[in-house]
């Protein structure tokens, strides 16, 4: 699950009531209503939002008001407290994850995997990989083409377990349907290996072998759940472009999780701008952004 700043409409900073409103072209939203839900999403997914989140924060929020018929931001946040069951919650945690991803993003890491997966094969009879964040589907299927091309099968023997807090990019996910422009700048030969080119209504879009798709199992989790709906031990774990959102109590937390589910031979991968130096007690590392259990 990956989370990047948008672009959002310039808005006016006045003084009212209990502090500065942002977004008074339409919907109240002041410095008390930003710091409610700080503390929500917080709770309720480990995300730290700062201060530069605000208009991120408020631009997300205006369209769960204008999809709910609410009128005020503190409104809003009031509906969610009472009605802590409501299905409402899970579409105010979508709405403060946004997911950016790629098809081989950060390749080193595919680079990397495609060297160990021979190994790993050899060893355990089979490979089981975590994807924790799996967004809209990008990254573990590009972890079942690596796997594929280092194994030289379609039908290898793995399994990746992909997982992520949004239900709505795991719906994506789920169907392997893009639009023909995701895969551009893959080589020519992966295009025709691993997709299904649309024709006739479906035209300008692509969709996964199903011999991929058949690898992966979609699920959503929490990290901060006190139980995962998962068990190990796996080959490897996939959690990049997560843990910056996280403070360093709750990274910790989350990795000491990770290190019982992973094999003494595993690696965990991370995000290009996440290095774990807070945990060198607990991981090591053993390649660009690759850890290993100390």
């Amino acid at each position: 699950m990956h989370y990047e700043l948008q672009p959002t409409v310039l808005v006016l900073m006045v003084i009212h009531g209990a502090g500065r409103i942002l977004g008074q072209t339409e919907f109240a939203f002041t410095d008390n209503d930003f710091e409610q839900v700080r503390q929500l999403i917080y709770a309720r997914a480990g995300i730290a939002l700062n201060d530069s989140k605000k208009p991120m924060v408020y631009s997300r929020l205006a369209r769960r008001l204008r999809e709910q018929s609410i009128t005020s931001v503190a409104a809003y946040l009031a509906m969610l407290k009472k009605n802590p069951d409501s299905p409402e919650w899970e579409s105010f945690t979508n709405a403060l994850t946004t997911n950016l991803t790629a098809f081989f993003r950060e390749e080193h890491h595919f680079d990397a995997l495609a060297l160990m997966a021979p190994q790993w094969a050899r060893m355990h009879g089979s490979i089981k990989i975590w994807c924790s964040a799996s967004s809209t589907g990008e990254e573990p299927y590009t972890i079942a083409m690596t796997v594929a091309e280092a194994l030289h099968t379609l039908q290898p023997p793995l399994q990746v377990m992909a997982s992520d807090l949004d239900t709505q990019v795991l719906a994506t996910a789920s169907r392997g349907i893009y639009s023909v422009d995701r895969i551009e700048k893959l080589a020519l030969q992966r295009k025709q290996r691993f997709f299904l080119k649309g024709h006739g209504d479906n035209e300008g879009m692509v969709r996964i072998r199903p011999e991929l798709r058949e690898l992966i199992t979609f699920c959503q989790i929490n990290l901060l759940d006190k139980a995962w709906a998962l068990s190990g031990p796996f080959d490897a774990i996939f959690c990049r472009n997560v843990m910056i959102y996280f403070d360093k109590a709750t990274q910790r937390a989350i990795l000491e999780r990770f290190i019982p589910l992973l094999r003494p031979d595993g690696r965990l991968f991370v995000g290009h701008s996440e290095h774990l130096a807070h945990v060198s007690d607990l991981l090591q590392p053993c390649g660009r952004t690759i850890y290993k259990i100390k």
